[in-house]
């Protein structure tokens, strides 16, 4: 897609009001709105406990919503049956910080579980016809590592596994990629490598990642925009671009500390680069 069809898109994945609370509890978040738009990469920041994977489940049906609307790749989450669910889940791929890959199998079988809900129940080993192999192979050329496709996976590095299941995401055509601390267990190095294919991957294929992300000049450096949350609530949204490390800082102050302030940080509520 080119600049100018991005910044004319529509948003893939909105949320208006958005609130989820288990089994009664008082809400995890509360009111969140957000917009992620083909094409751009966004940080998901926030201290632990204060809502980033609660609002990465709501998104595929996941957390409970108790109020507020969701919308993803036209599907109104709030409202989707179970068969619906599986439709709209097997649309948005998940990059996980513990990559989540069948340790024994192969590099090249691992890719291909991401066909699996189109394939159906099949024989991992010999169900999988020439095309989706086909489509793995070129999808590890992508991503680097097509000579190991043959490899267990627990043979290759923490970098080279996380390659392995963006490439697994790839395979199942996603409209949306969810990446929750991809690069936590990565050093720094590893760590770049891996954002920079992300964002290339969004701006390519025009599909927006959300990427959940602790360490500030990672999100500084590779994303689009960023989205903070504290205590449930989203106190940051604006273009990476327009934000600083000073401004972001309220989203880590100790809970004693006060809020006063916070909402200066969102010059561009819904800016997109």
């Amino acid at each position: 897609m080119t600049t100018a069809e991005l910044r004319q898109a529509l948003p893939l994945v909105t949320a208006r009001d958005l609130r989820v609370a288990y089994d009664g509890g008082p809400n995890v978040l509360d009111g969140v709105n957000l917009d992620l738009f083909p094409g751009e990469m966004v940080a998901l920041l926030g201290s632990s406990g204060s809502g980033k994977s609660t609002l990465m489940r709501s998104l595929t049906g996941f957390a409970p919503i108790s109020g507020g609307q969701v919308r993803v790749a036209g599907h109104d989450v709030t409202n989707l049956r179970r068969g619906e669910l599986r439709t709209l889940r097997s649309e948005v791929g998940q990059v996980f910080q513990q990559f989540n890959l069948i340790p024994r199998m192969s590099v090249l079988t691992n890719v291909l579980t991401g066909a699996l809900h189109t394939a159906g129940p099949i024989n991992l080993a010999y169900g999988f016809t020439s095309a989706h192999r086909k489509r793995a192979l070129e999808l590890l050329d992508r991503v680097g590592i097509a000579h190991k496709a043959k490899d267990p996976a627990r043979s290759l590095s923490g970098g080279q596994q996380q390659r392995v299941a963006i490439a697994r995401a790839l395979m199942q055509q996603p409209k949306l990629i969810l990446a929750d601390e991809p690069v936590a267990s990565l050093d720094p190095k590893l760590a770049d490598s891996v954002l920079e294919l992300l964002r290339e991957i969004a701006l390519q294929d025009g599909i927006p990642v959300l990427v959940s992300l602790h360490v500030l000049p990672l999100a500084l450096a590779h994303t689009d925009r960023i989205v903070g949350l504290r205590h449930g609530e989203m106190i940051v949204s604006g273009r990476t671009a327009e934000l600083d490390a000073e401004q972001l800082a309220p989203l880590y102050a100790d809970d004693s500390e006060s809020r006063v302030g916070t909402q200066e940080v969102t010059p561009s509520v819904h800016a997109r680069a």
